[in-house]
């Protein structure tokens, strides 16, 4: 009696639902068709399978030959079959005491095309989806993939996309898969509504929130692309700004994006509870570590009774406590803030609770990911070691000295549980990225003119860290090359090692009346004592030559060429000088970050000593120090900052037979100046004459200043001071715009060259070639004004405009000053 069992279907959810009914009629009818004691399976034949093995079909199957034939079984076998993916029909169906399973393979993905596709190319939709060639095709996968296409042009705000997959059937049983993209238009944010404020105006919070209403200045910015996870990150920001202002109490209710019928905009609600605002009340500190000591700690509270509540500043202060103990030898010790409110005086009471945490140790540090960099490169850059104890700040610092390392895309690190409750294993986890670089370059500065660069790098140099390249750049008023070397671990140590070769010429024409080049190079040493505070050192042998100018005696051939021929200082300076010199700098930074800082301080102290051999001997000292005062506080907002900045610079001369060439001295304006010259402020000294004095000519080719043909001879002290105010401009977030206003001071004085001719009675001598100097005074030179900088697509742009306050006869101004600059 031949009985069938189960049937086929071409859909999953179909085959199910069709094989279980007719699997339950067709198995009654065959438990009343089987004589007693012959319902038994004593085969199962495989059909249709091609490319794969009946074995595998069979260990796919829940039913066995010798197994009854029950239903339950018989359904457990066909889904099981369906869910593998590998069939796209499966029949079962009994023949006597034979269970036959025919099969229907799902066919071959030959390939994967996209068409229409333009916001995003064919690798990123590849990187997503599941399909691939070569492997078994399903619906469903397929079905899968389109909405995975589908979210990622979601994330880049086109929601009305739509994505049409294609089956092609070829021979073979293979089929091309092509999904048809219509990418539509980006969806962009056309309005933003705060619903619930009342402390901070509609216009104040969007500036808190990083999404943006759509505007035309936006085509740089992504920012009024309407992104979910954008969204829930802009509710984070409001809940920090509010705590950030007092508001203890603040909770965000809701915050929705809603698609407009016409799926071209969204309209995003932010529904907030402002709460009261509360002011600090008292504070305190509750310690129980041994030898931490209340009194102790209540000097570092860096917070003040009755200012406005500040969630950001405790939690800062809450860090910079703990980082102190663990610092002082209390590697365990764990501070946390715990607030209480008074919501009728509006006062909340703070309290740091030091306690002792629990005993932890790092047991091992594995290392995953780096394909190209070397274990021990990533391990000694980490703020720990095995044995070492292990902080919750162990875990920050290790991310942030990767992330510094600049040698991978991305990075984590993460901790396990050890073979004890007081051992972690700790795992690096990091993402290799190119760290090699071809540049080429162009651009315009004020100082040097039309230029253009080219450079070959390696910042990972096979992996050891090292970082070595060669560059060049050729300006109109400058030419350079340089072949570096740095390793940052010199002799696996806490040394920075490294090595400069380096060929300079500077045409100075445009303000001086001489050429400098250079040849020479340049060894360097450095240690990190700690976090904050290094010292380096080096030592520079240069071959320098100062000339290119027109002499006394073409003078006498050409007499127009006068006002060319500088003066006696730089004639005397004139030829070939060798440079030998040791240098050393103690560098403490505080600072939040090198690039741009916001808050934080340095202060950098150095000498040179020349004279270690060459023909230069003198000494040499230098102090810069900065600060920087965040006013988030005062503005809401993370784009002002103060910053005040001083130097102040002094150089003698331990032989009498050093050269004192001008080369050396210190020099004022351009960039510590602004407003000013680059060397316009300090000592100068007048051309040779050009002025008729007796019978039409200088007498006895006397030496006197011309008006307006002077030399920039530089000074032995220079001191300057600046203060700095970057402040956000309109849509500047959008267009990568930011300004300052600034006010610069400073002087440069004392006269340092090999002879002075300033002795106005021999001014007529016929041997002595007098020259008055001019500006050689200490008097404050002051110049205030407005400055730009623009991340532009071509590169960043800076722009500074300043005019003087105060200044001396006879300094030369250059108002403004610009530059730019791409790498591509």
């Amino acid at each position: 009696m031949r009985l069938m069992l189960l049937t086929s279907a071409c859909l999953l959810p179909t085959a199910l639902g069709t094989a279980q009914a007719r699997s339950v009629r067709h198995q009654q009818a065959a438990a009343h068709a089987a004589a007693p004691g012959s319902n038994i399976i004593q085969a199962i034949s495989v059909k249709g399978n091609t490319r794969i093995e009946t074995s595998t079909v069979l260990s796919y199957m829940v039913a066995q030959p010798g197994d009854t034939f029950n239903q339950d079984d018989l359904d457990r076998s066909l889904k099981t079959l369906y869910a593998t993916g590998l069939f796209k029909d499966v029949t079962l169906h009994r023949d006597g005491n034979t269970l036959e399973v025919d099969l229907v393979e799902n066919p071959i993905v030959n390939r994967i095309v996209f068409e229409g596709n333009h916001a995003l190319k064919d690798e990123d939709l590849r990187k997503e989806i599941s399909l691939r060639p070569r492997a078994v095709f399903s619906s469903q996968t397929t079905a899968a993939d389109r909405q995975k296409i589908l979210n990622q042009y979601a994330a880049k705000a086109r929601f009305g996309a739509t994505v049409t997959p294609q089956i092609v059937k070829l021979s073979h049983n293979r089929v091309d898969v092509v999904f048809n993209i219509n990418e539509a238009q980006q969806t962009l944010i056309k309005k933003i509504v705060f619903v619930g404020n009342h402390a901070f105006s509609e216009a104040r919070l969007a500036q808190v929130v990083s999404s943006k209403e759509t505007a035309w200045y936006r085509f740089f910015s992504s920012s009024d692309e309407y992104n979910p996870e954008r969204v829930k990150y802009d509710a984070e920001l409001l809940r920090r700004f509010y705590l950030h202002n007092g508001f203890v109490d603040f909770h965000m209710i809701d915050a929705t994006g809603e698609l407009a019928p016409d799926h071209k905009s969204f309209y995003i609600t932010f529904t907030l509870h402002e709460g009261p605002r509360y002011r600090i009340g008292k504070m305190d500190v509750r310690s129980s570590v041994r030898h931490v000591t209340r009194e102790m700690m209540l000097s570092h509270i860096e917070l003040f009774k009755h200012q406005w509540y500040d969630g950001t500043a405790i939690q800062n202060n809450t860090t910079n406590m703990q980082e102190w103990l663990q610092a002082e030898g209390h590697p365990f010790a764990m501070v946390r803030s715990e607030i209480a409110r008074n919501p009728e005086k509006r006062v909340v009471d703070l309290l740091f609770d030091i306690t002792e945490g629990p005993h932890v140790y790092v047991e091992r540090i594995d290392i995953n990911g780096n394909t190209i960099t070397r274990d021990n490169v990533i391990r000694r850059n980490l703020p720990m070691a095995e044995g070492d104890p292990y902080t919750p700040f162990d875990r920050k610092y290790s991310k942030l000295a990767l992330q510094d390392l600049g040698y991978f895309k991305s990075s984590s690190v993460e901790q396990t549980q050890g073979s004890a409750p007081d051992r972690v294993n700790v795992s690096a986890n990091v993402l290799e990225k190119p760290t090699g670089e071809f540049s080429l370059g162009g651009g315009y500065s004020t100082d040097v003119g039309v230029l253009g660069n080219a450079a070959v790098k390696q910042h990972n140099l096979l992996g050891t860290g090292i970082d070595a390249g060669v560059s060049g750049t050729v300006a109109y008023y400058e030419k350079q090359a340089d072949i570096s070397v740095t390793d940052p671990y010199f002799l696996n140590r806490n040394l920075v090692a490294g090595a400069d070769f380096y060929f300079i010429e500077n045409d100075y024409q445009t303000y001086q009346s001489y050429k400098e080049a250079q040849y020479g190079m340049s060894l360097r040493l450095g240690y990190a004592y700690n976090r904050y505070l290094s010292q380096s050192f080096s030592y520079t042998l240069v071959d320098r030559d100062v000339g290119n100018f027109y002499s006394k005696s073409a003078v006498a051939q050409d007499p127009s060429l006068i006002e060319w021929v500088p003066s006696q200082y730089v004639q005397d300076s004139a030829g070939w000088s060798l440079l030998s010199q040791i240098s050393t700098s103690l560098t403490y930074d505080r600072r939040d970050r090198r690039s741009n800082p916001h808050s934080g301080y340095m202060g950098k102290i150095g000498g040179d000593f020349a004279g270690l051999g060459g023909s230069a001997k003198y000494y040499r000292f230098k102090a810069d120090g900065a600060y920087y005062l965040p006013l988030d506080s005062v503005t809401g907002s993370h784009d002002w900052t103060f910053q005040f900045k001083g130097g102040v610079g002094y150089m003698g001369d331990w032989s009498s037979s050093s050269d004192k060439d001008i080369i050396d001295n210190f020099y004022l304006g351009g960039e510590n100046l602004r407003g000013f010259l680059q060397g316009g402020v300090g000592p100068r000294s007048g051309h040779i004459c050009g002025v008729s004095l007796v019978a039409g000519k200088c007498p006895n080719d006397d030496y006197i200043p011309k008006q307006g043909q002077e030399d920039l001879l530089g000074g032995r002290f220079m001191y300057t001071a600046s203060a700095q105010l970057n402040f956000p401009l309109p849509m500047g977030d959008d267009l990568g715009v930011s300004g300052r206003g600034f006010i610069d001071a400073g002087s440069l004085a004392d006269l340092r060259v090999k002879h002075k001719y300033t002795d106005y009675a021999l001014r007529y001598s016929s041997t002595y070639p007098y020259t008055p100097i001019n500006g050689d005074t200490l008097t404050p030179r002051v110049s205030g004004g407005l400055g730009i900088s623009w991340k532009s697509p071509f590169g960043l742009v800076n722009i500074d405009g300043a005019v003087p306050i105060r200044r001396e006869k006879g300094d030369r101004l250059y108002p403004l000053r610009f530059g730019f600059g791409q790498q591509f």
